[in-house]
C-alpha cells in the first residue's frame, strides 16, 4: 500500500524565515508535535518540533527574533508519496522520529506520522 493513501494532506508547516515564538504559536494551535519548514516555494528545507522549541526556549535568547531556521533540523527524513507503507513505518522506527514529510519534487506534498499508520491498521477490516 502505498503512504499516499494514509498520509495527511492538510497539514501545518512552518516558514524558515518565521520566528521561534510564531512557530511555537503555530505548533501549540494546530497540536501538532512538529512541522516541516518550508522557503516562500514550499520548498522543504528542515523540520521543527516542540523539542527543538522547547530546548531553545531554556536557553537565554530572543525566541521572539531569532529565526526557525536558527533551530531546525535540516537533515529531515522524508517520505514520497507512491513509498511503500511498511518501508515508511520502518524509517520512521530506525530513526526513532513520530513522523515525516511526504516530499514530491522538492515540494511537501504531505506529512505520515506514527498516528496515521496504527490509525490505519485499527481501521483496516
Amino acid at each position: 500500500m502505498e503512504i499516499s493513501n494514509i498520509m495527511k494532506h492538510s497539514f501545518v508547516t512552518v516558514n524558515e524565515d518565521d520566528t521561534i515564538a510564531k512557530a511555537l504559536r503555530i505548533i501549540t494551535r494546530e497540536r501538532v508535535n512538529g512541522a516541516p519548514v518550508v522557503n516562500s516555494e514550499n520548498d522543504l528545507m528542515g523540520m521543527i518540533v516542540k523539542a527543538d522549541l522547547y530546548r531553545f526556549l531554556v536557553e537565554e535568547g530572543h525566541y521572539d527574533t531569532y529565526p526557525v531556521n536558527a533551530v531546525m533540523a535540516k537533515r529531515v527524513i522524508t517520505a514520497r508519496p507512491d513509498e511503500d507503507l511498511l518501508e515508511v513505518t520502518e524509517k520512521l522506527r530506525q530513526n526513532d522520529i513520530m513522523a515525516a514529510p511526504v516530499v514530491q519534487n522538492r515540494k511537501v506534498v504531505g506529512v505520515i506520522s506514527l498516528e496515521d499508520i496504527v490509525d490505519y491498521f485499527l481501521n483496516v477490516k
